[in-house]
């Protein structure tokens, strides 16, 4: 088993687990795993590993987004429309 990063490294690197995404934002990680299987959280695959590394500062401004359209009472289905439209422009 590998050793966990510190916070500090974490903080500092370009691209980071789904538990090190966890760990920074206080997000749970059954809740990244849906929205990256939703495809609301993109992430990047390092080929044959399968290893998903998400881009930290992309997925914590995106976690962000999420959490204010989720406060603003939008549901999963809207925030995608929301996501998608986005990603059309």
């Amino acid at each position: 088993m590998s050793r966990q990063r510190s916070l500090q490294t974490i903080a500092e690197a370009e691209y980071i687990s789904i538990g090190e995404l966890a760990r920074l934002t206080g997000t749970r990680y059954s809740t990244l795993k849906f929205y990256t299987e939703e495809g609301m959280l993109p992430f990047h695959q390092e080929g044959e590993k399968l290893v998903r590394r998400y881009h930290r500062e992309e997925s914590i401004r995106q976690l962000q987004r999420i959490r204010q359209m989720r406060e603003e009472g939008l549901t999963i289905p809207q925030i995608q429309a929301v996501l998608e439209s986005d990603e059309e422009e």
